[in-house]
């Protein structure tokens, strides 16, 4: 098995809940048989977001760049960041570290192509949405990108903040945006944040998302161990917490 490295801290929560989905996924029956995990939780470096947005000096670029090459020192083989908005800074983090980093970005496009999905709307931090990280990508795959208007991306980073922040959220503003965009055409919705997956672990959620922490961590699984059947072909069918409209890569 390869020896994962993760990026982590950005925020820790997200960090949390990636690291459960990884064990959860894998399939082990006993400690030895899970995958051998080098995490370097930093929440200090300085927020992704702000700086592509251009509401900070304050660039996280070396922090990740040094972290990754620092891992790979010490044995990871393959990274994972489980922050989307960090992929911005993806092929610096590689060429210092000399080793793959898998592209949650990229991933997601590929079961969205896989589906059949010609539109889907996207939920995410404001660098994000600025710099098109998913938008370009969709785009070229011939895959429709919708995002939220001002306003309701407003509500979005207030939501992504209030989650960081560890403060209860507004969880109608989530349903209304994303209403406007399956209204608009969106056959599906990323959550295109970390943190917005913590949301799932509420008693249920509305079919029609795609989780972006969960095609991390699946793909993190498949290239560092071996995946739980279940696993192999998930679509969502009712309205829990534990479902994820994805299906298995080739």
């Amino acid at each position: 098995m390869k020896v994962l490295g993760i990026i982590g801290g950005l925020g820790p929560m997200a960090t949390a809940h990636f690291l459960a989905l990884i064990t959860k996924m894998s399939n082990a029956a006993k400690d030895q048989d899970h995958i051998e995990i080098l995490l370097h939780s930093r929440p200090q470096i300085p927020d992704r977001s702000a700086f592509i947005a251009g509401k900070s000096d304050l660039s996280p670029e070396m922090d990740l760049v040094n972290i990754g090459k620092k891992l790979a020192q010490d044995g990871a083989e393959i990274l994972a960041i489980p922050c989307f908005t960090a992929h911005y800074f993806m092929e610096a983090i590689r060429k210092a570290a000399g080793i793959p980093v898998i592209d949650a970005i990229d991933e997601t496009v590929s079961y969205l192509k896989e589906l059949g999905i010609k539109s889907a709307g996207i939920l995410a931090t404001d660098g994000t949405i600025q710099k098109q990280l998913y938008q370009d990508k969709l785009n070229k795959a011939g895959i429709d990108a919708l995002i939220p208007a001002a306003k309701e991306q407003k509500q979005v980073a207030d939501l992504i903040y209030g989650i960081k922040s560890g403060h209860s959220v507004n969880v109608d503003n989530f349903a209304e945006i994303s209403q406007l965009l399956f209204n608009e055409g969106a056959e599906i919705i990323l959550l295109g944040c970390s943190e917005l997956s913590t949301l799932k672990r509420g008693p249920s959620f509305p079919v029609g998302y795609l989780d972006v922490l969960y095609v991390l961590a699946r793909r993190a699984v498949l290239e560092c161990g071996e995946l739980r059947t279940q696993y192999h072909d998930l679509v969502t069918k009712s309205e829990t917490m534990e479902t994820n409209l994805i299906r298995s890569s080739p």
